[in-house]
């Protein structure tokens, strides 16, 4: 426990502990297919390491399961698919970057409760009113809007799955070609992200000497999720993984 908590940002106790384990196995479970298990990564990890400092501990974690990821998938999509959300998603993350800056913890700790219930609330009804979202899609600004959102969404969280589903769901794609798109993009702005977060110094030695401890969490959390697929059905695990999110993020609200 003492080497713990000299060389990482890991708590002392064993209850936090266990839910560090759990975040970030979640992040596994995410990249392997279970996309809900994401958005409670987030909040798991801001309760546990602050707000803010969550932000920077999470993201060399995500950039190793999305290498993962595109390395399962590569086959399928393209990096040509991604390039018209680039741009706008740059300038999102830049965005993002200038207003974390500005947040103390405590403030960051209401964001990414509202960011995390707001997500939730998009994701109910994307599911209940799909056809007249894909309407939307029409529009130009449409990639743009998406892209822009995505980077302000994922710089002040990491929680822009949900954003970037919204968009895939509009070109159409099989789901070899979607996990192949949807794993490239989140590669490319996740590193995009770390100058950005080194800068505001959520991502420091200790960071990274914690995702190093917690890295073979994340590497359970790919074979777990691989397994819940193949006997849980989605939606049942979706659904109680909806709640269990909505109850955290409102938990990381009240503080």
């Amino acid at each position: 426990m003492t080497w713990l908590t000299d060389h990482t940002l890991l708590p002392a106790d064993v209850w936090s502990l266990v839910l560090a384990a759990l975040g970030a196995m979640c992040i596994g479970m995410s990249k392997a297919g279970l996309a809900g298990t994401s958005t409670l990564n987030v909040v798991l990890m801001a309760q546990i390491f602050g707000a803010k400092q969550s932000v920077g501990v999470i993201l060399p974690m995500l950039i190793a399961a999305d290498f993962m990821g595109y390395l399962i998938n590569r086959k399928g999509g393209s990096w040509r698919r991604i390039v018209p959300m680039v741009p706008p998603a740059i300038a999102g993350v830049i965005v993002g970057w200038l207003l974390l800056g500005k947040f103390d913890n405590a403030v960051a700790r209401v964001v990414i409760g509202w960011i995390i219930i707001v997500l939730l609330v998009f994701n109910w009804v994307l599911n209940k009113r799909r056809q007249d979202f894909l309407k939307l899609t029409e529009h130009k600004v449409f990639t743009w809007g998406m892209g822009f959102l995505a980077g302000v969404v994922t710089m002040l969280a990491n929680a822009a799955g949900p954003v970037m589903t919204v968009y895939l769901l509009a070109q159409h794609l099989e789901k070899k070609e979607y996990l192949g798109v949807f794993s490239r993009f989140f590669l490319f702005i996740n590193l995009f992200k770390v100058p950005f977060s080194a800068d505001l110094g959520i991502i420091n030695p200790k960071s990274l000497m914690t995702n190093l401890t917690l890295m073979p969490c994340v590497v359970v959390g790919v074979v777990i999720g691989w397994w819940i697929l193949k006997r849980l059905p989605q939606k049942v695990f979706e659904n109680v993984l909806f709640w269990l999110t909505a109850f955290a993020a409102v938990w990381l609200i009240r503080g």
